[in-house]
């Protein structure tokens, strides 16, 4: 039973809180607290970075000395939060439950998931997520502790609001704590949190304004979520916003976004590479437009330019040889250029299938090459399917929690199951493209275009049209093993065959960050480093959102839901180190 004495649900949360506080101040075993499928998932509440514990051994045997180590107590029903609720997760009916408690340096929160006992034994704990929420003595300047603004207002000879922004962002006179390298969703998330929390931070970016990293891209591009999901700290999108973002408006919002947080962004400047100073700080080297240099000491640099950052470009046998254009994707912008001309699109992920489709929108005669095999999913419902408690109800921040409390594996057997009922919905397109020779995948495991993305960054498609288009005919499609090689004005197929062209884009993707890494820090720093993203061997994305091997180089990219997400916890773990704050562990 998951109702609790008297039907009452929260009783039976609170009897297994008491358990725990009881076990963890006598330091008896914290075991059969825990299901035997059970997993701790820990977001800087109560040890360094984000991990990930399962089974009810793995999980007593670190709890118990981490809630000491911590001063961890206190653990009540979160006040602002929905009551314990019996809910569907996966796939298990459990108790869920909102909790908040402290520990010595700071606030947390916690969600709490039981499953029904074995009968005449107490439930057990499933999940357990702890993550903390704020530090004491240093809580965001939000509300009640807002800037009172009061100097510009009364001091009228002094400097105006105007006046002290413009001499923030000029760093004249002292060097940023922090330098953010990237003005997208990742770089703006992290310097809003940092901002409020107090920490002086300069955000650079290559691009003439923010935002561009977007506005640059091709002409069609839209989010392929939904908006409801995408929200940035602090500020929500407006409620008359269209469910699907156009890349224009998302870029000009974070123009604007920036502004608003009061963000100090330097564009047009380039972030030329980095070393260590004889203090311990980074020594940066940036190129400012029309070409000054300018070295700034800042103790931390965040790198927020994406889940990949260098352009991808394979040898392909014979492309040499071709002398029409040739174009990598993150180059490409509009097929109108291209009408009446004739295109092979090299790779069949997202930007492959909008390529293709945006040249034949445009008129141009279009084909694809097939690398690999792909994962496709409709843009709707089924791409929608991991989203849908965004739109059940609670709160974003709400939401937000539910989303970290989900361990790796649980998450995993998840979209296993979203994915099977894709392929359900999808099955008439699926065929379509079977028929038409396209290769299908759904990813490793079954667990679709989620983790391929999670993994790798690519090697999937939200069908928004394209795949309707393969399957008809209306853009052509060549396996990558087909493409023999290429002439002066057309590719060579395996039978014989030329296929004309006027032009090549390669949608093959993007090196990982540690290319990037080695580019501007050096080999040695990032062999230290090692890869970023994917998971290895563990259950976290590798160096992500936490302290690095490298001090002071940390790492945020994702969807604009994972860096408003992470980017709390990105910013407190900073946060403590320039407070000389000790978190647990």
């Amino acid at each position: 039973m998951l109702d609790g004495p008297d039907g009452d649900p929260a009783a039976l949360v609170e009897t297994w809180l008491g358990r725990l506080e009881r076990a963890a101040r006598a330091r008896d075993a914290l075991a059969p607290l825990f299901h035997s499928e059970s997993f701790w998932r820990d977001a800087a509440a109560l040890g360094p970075g984000l991990r990930t514990l399962c089974g009810p051994q793995a999980i007593a045997g670190a709890l118990a000395p981490a809630l000491a180590a911590a001063g961890a107590g206190g653990f009540v029903l979160d006040p602002d939060a929905p009551p314990p609720a019996r809910v569907q997760r996966v796939d298990r009916t459990c108790l869920e439950a909102f909790l908040r408690f402290e520990t010595r340096p700071g606030r947390a929160r916690a969600v709490l998931r039981l499953v029904a006992p074995a009968p005449g034994e107490p439930p057990r704990a499933w999940t357990l997520l702890t993550a903390l929420h704020e530090l004491k003595g240093h809580e965001e300047r939000l509300g009640p502790r807002r800037p009172a603004g009061q100097a510009e207002s009364r001091d009228f000879r002094g400097p105006n609001w105007l006046d002290r922004r413009r001499a923030a962002q000029a760093f004249e006179d002292r060097d940023p704590a922090v330098l953010v390298v990237g003005a997208g969703q990742a770089g703006l998330a992290i310097a809003a949190r940092l901002t409020a929390l107090g920490v002086d931070t300069l955000v650079v970016d290559r691009h003439a304004r923010v935002g561009d990293t977007w506005r640059r891209r091709y002409h069609a591009l839209t989010l392929h979520n939904q908006v409801q999901v995408n929200h940035l700290p602090y500020l929500p999108f407006p409620d008359t916003w269209p469910t699907y973002i156009a890349k224009d408006k998302l870029a000009g919002w974070l123009e604007s976004y920036a502004e608003a947080m009061e963000i100090n962004a330097w564009t047009g400047t380039e972030f030329l590479g980095a070393e260590r100073a004889p203090s311990g700080a980074w020594q940066v080297r940036l190129r400012r437009e029309g070409g000054a240099e300018r070295t700034l000491s800042p103790r931390h640099v965040i790198l927020a330019t994406g889940v990949s950052g260098i352009p991808n470009r394979p040898e392909i046998p014979g492309l040499g040889s071709f002398r029409g254009r040739v174009l990598h994707s993150s180059d490409y912008r509009d097929g109108e250029d291209f009408s009446g001309r004739r295109a092979l699109v090299i790779g069949t992920g997202n930007s492959g299938h909008d390529i293709a489709q945006d040249l034949w929108s445009s008129g141009a005669q279009a084909t694809l090459v097939q690398r690999s095999p792909t994962s496709v999913v409709n843009i709707e419902p089924s791409a929608q399917l991991p989203y849908a408690f965004y739109s059940d109800g609670p709160s974003t921040e709400i939401c937000d929690l539910i989303a970290v409390s989900m361990p790796v594996p649980l998450l995993r057997r998840a979209h296993r199951g979203y994915t099977a009922r894709a392929q359900e919905m999808d099955a008439a397109l699926l065929d379509g493209l079977r028929a038409k020779g396209f290769r299908l995948d759904f990813g490793e495991d079954g667990t679709g275009w989620q983790f391929k993305y999670l993994a790798r960054g690519g090697g999937y498609y939200f069908n928004v049209g394209c795949s309707d288009l393969i399957a008809e005919g209306e853009i052509g499609l060549v396996q990558a093993s087909d493409l023999a090689g290429f002439e002066a004005d057309a590719a060579i197929l395996a039978d014989g065959r030329r296929l004309p062209l006027d032009l090549v884009v390669l949608a093959t993707g993007y090196k990982g960050q540690e290319a990037l890494v080695a580019r501007l820090f050096g080999e040695a720093v990032a062999a230290r480093v090692g890869p970023v993203w994917g998971f290895g061997d563990g259950l976290e994305l590798r160096n992500m959102f936490v302290p690095t091997p490298e001090p002071g180089l940390w790492f945020i990219a994702g969807s604009l839901a994972q860096c408003r997400i992470y980017s709390r916890y990105l910013a407190l773990q900073i946060k403590a180190q320039e407070e000389g704050i000790a978190l647990p562990g």
